[in-house]
């Protein structure tokens, strides 16, 4: 499933750039998500998301390439829940150029995943997508607005220390509700059959004649 996203930061090329390089501090913008570990060019993390009471957590791992010329960064990403047999794999480019609001970052996801996320469907996915990203350059803007004081291994997250879940419900519900439409229905169905088999049973068969 490929998907794509923009969005504009108020700086200029090379000042967006450079914070794009340093992962440690862009890591804690991305919503649900923690550093654990970050070594060269790889790194280890968690992703905590949740649908109403339902709550999936991920761990994984990936590894960043990236294109100086170009302005470019390559996440390849894995993951599986924690507790579920669940699975996700992304290859996350993300291109910044010239805009003259500051700087355009496109992103673009080619993503895989399995369990109970993919009976969301491309539609659903996008909008979740675009409700992370827009957080997720929310926080980036933030952090553009602050001096560059924090060195990327103080960004890493303590090993007991939890992602903070991010809520999907109001974009994965209507999904669900129609995934559960068609159950529902025919349970109806059959509690309105049975009543009707019921009421003729318990009538006298004088006035059934």
């Amino acid at each position: 499933m490929r998907l794509d996203h923009s969005f504009t930061v108020p700086a200029a090329p090379d000042d967006a750039w450079a914070l794009f390089l340093d992962l440690g501090r862009v890591a804690p913008c991305m919503p649900g998500a923690v550093l654990d570990t970050l070594d060269g060019d790889a790194f280890t993390g968690r992703v905590k998301v949740k649908v109403g009471a339902v709550q999936m957590s991920y761990r994984g791992e990936g590894t960043v390439t990236r294109d100086e010329s170009g302005r470019s960064v390559v996440l390849d990403l894995s993951g599986s829940e924690t507790r579920g047999a669940g699975t996700a794999s992304a290859t996350v480019t993300a291109s910044l150029t010239a805009d003259p609001a500051g700087t355009r970052v496109r992103v673009r996801t080619d993503l895989d995943i399995t369990g109970r996320p993919a009976q969301f469907g491309r539609g659903i996915m996008t909008e979740v997508g675009d409700r992370i990203v827009r957080q997720f350059a929310d926080r980036l803007e933030e952090l553009l607005r602050e001096p560059a004081t924090m060195e990327p291994a103080a960004a890493l997250s303590s090993p007991a220390r939890e992602p903070e879940a991010v809520d999907l419900g109001a974009a994965a519900l209507p999904v669900l509700l129609r995934k559960a439409a068609v159950p529902a229905a025919a349970v109806l169905v059959t509690i309105a059959v049975i009543r009707l088999f019921a009421r003729r049973a318990s009538t006298p068969r004088s006035l059934q004649g």
